[in-house]
């Protein structure tokens, strides 16, 4: 199974069938096959080949998409990066992971040349630019990615023998708890997510996706590969704005999508929101952190029948909640997806009964090759098969996963185990409160203590005390008390839209008292 044949394919059987639009780009599979082809055979010609590993650097765009794919033709490894990473970041990511080609934007050229002398491995001739037009005066040192693929040819490359276990790309973890690893996944794992994600979502080759996030974090691939399996049409925004994506929506009657939290916490207090404007979506896919409850109940009543949300690692365990499981299981995120199994487990490996925390573990098509160069990591990370989460949940008497907390995130306060979500889920139902994110701080007294960061409804005002008060009278227990209250503008974000609580504990842990 490897996903490098599918755009010829798909130009073959379907040639003018709609397969990307992207800005100004609208390209049927045919003309985004012959892209993807000059593409590759321009990798050839800059000495590229099986396994060399090939780094992005860029926002949503056609080209990237193309490199994606035209990497995979020619057997090479793609390695996206985040736009969001800073210079000694980019090239610390580029010498761990060897890679030996990049493909930028003009953006991060300046940046790019206060490190290129700490990153060896990438030849002078091989950093290429996809915008060079209009930057030409500024580009010394690079080559220009419209001219490479305007010389090579549109015709397929050499056919390269590809095994299943080959790597397709790697991708790297948001380094939250440390420096970021290098996740290995392979083209068998790529297509399985193509095959069983279509299949779980519904989707059929008249499916429209639309992507409004970050393509370079692996949620992405959640509809992407589904999209490059079924030869289906995609829609790529190049930034998320909810009425821009409203119309978009309407526009070209999108049938399936993912978004993060944020966006479609955005979406429902966007002023132009409209359930008639959004009437074509069969799925909306919920992934990349917790949606809390309100949340959930406050988009089902307003776009019903169209839910579904995701927990799962890059790693590759997931479980998946089903839109015809909403209404019983709505707290819930689902059960794990077919060929995959779960544990629940205490930190001596037994398993705990229903109803019972315990770290989630789990197993099946989806898990990685392994952290790249990491052996030591990937033994810690997978025994004897199972790959270990590091999140706190527990199973129903039906088996649905419903999360407790992330088991970096979970404070210990006089000696209890506080789990952020628990708080989170009371104030997010606070009319004033359009997100929260709760995190814990030093204290002398308690070791640790619950922080409240909120940002207010649009129009909304709030006093920091008298919502820590609102809060306080509410919570379960007495360690769940929080001890400050932070009004923020927003909260600070990874590429993927999910909350950075890091950057909180950072930001405000020498603040604390």
């Amino acid at each position: 199974m490897d996903i490098s044949k599918l755009s010829a394919y798909h130009a073959r059987y379907r040639p003018d069938h709609a397969a990307l639009v992207c800005g100004e780009h609208q390209l049927t599979w045919a003309q985004f096959n012959a892209r993807i082809n000059r593409t590759a055979n321009a990798l050839v010609g800059l000495g590229i080949g099986k396994g060399d590993k090939v780094a992005t650097l860029l926002g949503n765009c056609i080209e990237l998409v193309e490199i994606y794919l035209a990497a995979a033709k020619i057997g090479a490894v793609s390695v996206p990066l985040s736009a969001l990473l800073r210079p000694a970041g980019i090239a610390s990511l580029l010498r761990d992971s060897d890679t030996v080609a990049l493909l930028t934007s003009a953006n991060f050229a300046e940046p790019l040349a206060r490190v290129k002398q700490d990153i060896p491995n990438i030849p002078p001739d091989r950093y290429v630019v996809t915008d060079w037009a209009g930057h030409e005066g500024t580009m010394a040192g690079y080559r220009s990615y419209g001219e490479l693929c305007e010389q090579a040819s549109a015709d397929e490359p050499h056919q390269v023998d590809i095994d299943g276990d080959d790597p397709y790309n790697i991708i790297y973890s948001s380094g939250t708890t440390g420096l970021p690893k290098g996740i290995v996944l392979s083209h068998r794992v790529r297509a399985t997510y193509g095959t069983l994600f279509a299949s779980a979502y519904r989707m059929t080759p008249e499916s429209v996706m639309l992507h409004c996030g970050s393509i370079v974090f692996n949620g992405s691939f959640l509809t992407l590969m589904p999209w490059l399996y079924l030869g289906a049409q995609y829609v790529l925004m190049q930034a998320y704005k909810p009425a821009s994506f409203i119309d978009t929506v309407a526009e070209h009657k999108v049938t399936h999508l993912m978004m993060v939290p944020s966006q479609i916490i955005a979406l429902l207090n966007a002023p132009s929101f409209s359930a008639h404007a959004l009437a074509s979506l069969e799925m909306v896919l919920s992934v990349g952190a917790p949606l809390h409850e309100e949340h959930k109940r406050l988009f089902v009543d307003r776009l019903p029948g169209r839910f579904y949300e995701l927990y799962g690692l890059t790693e590759g365990f997931m479980t998946h909640l089903d839109k015809t499981d909403v209404d019983k299981k709505l707290t819930s995120v689902g059960k794990p997806l077919q060929f995959s199994d779960m544990r629940i487990v205490d930190d001596r490996g037994n398993d705990m009964p229903a109803g019972q925390p315990g770290e989630i573990i789990g197993r099946g098509p989806l898990l990685m090759s392994g952290y790249y160069k990491r052996p030591d990591l990937t033994e810690k990370a997978m025994v004897d098969g199972w790959l270990h989460s590091g999140d706190i949940g527990y199973v129903d008497e039906d088996g649905f996963l419903f999360l407790v907390d992330r088991q970096k995130d979970m404070i210990i306060s006089g000696g209890v185990n506080v789990y952020p979500r628990d708080i989170e889920e009371v104030i997010a139902h606070h009319p004033a409160v359009r997100e929260v994110a709760v995190f814990g701080l030093p204290d002398a007294k308690w070791g640790e203590t619950p922080v409240a960061a909120v940002v207010l409804k649009s129009g909304q005002n709030a006093d920091a005390g008298d919502l820590r008060q609102w809060i306080n009278e509410r919570v379960e227990a007495k360690f769940q008390r929080i001890s400050r209250v932070l009004i923020l503008d927003d909260l600070p974000r990874g590429v993927t839209g999910k909350v950075l609580k890091r950057v909180l504990r950072e930001q405000y842990g020498a603040k604390a008292t």
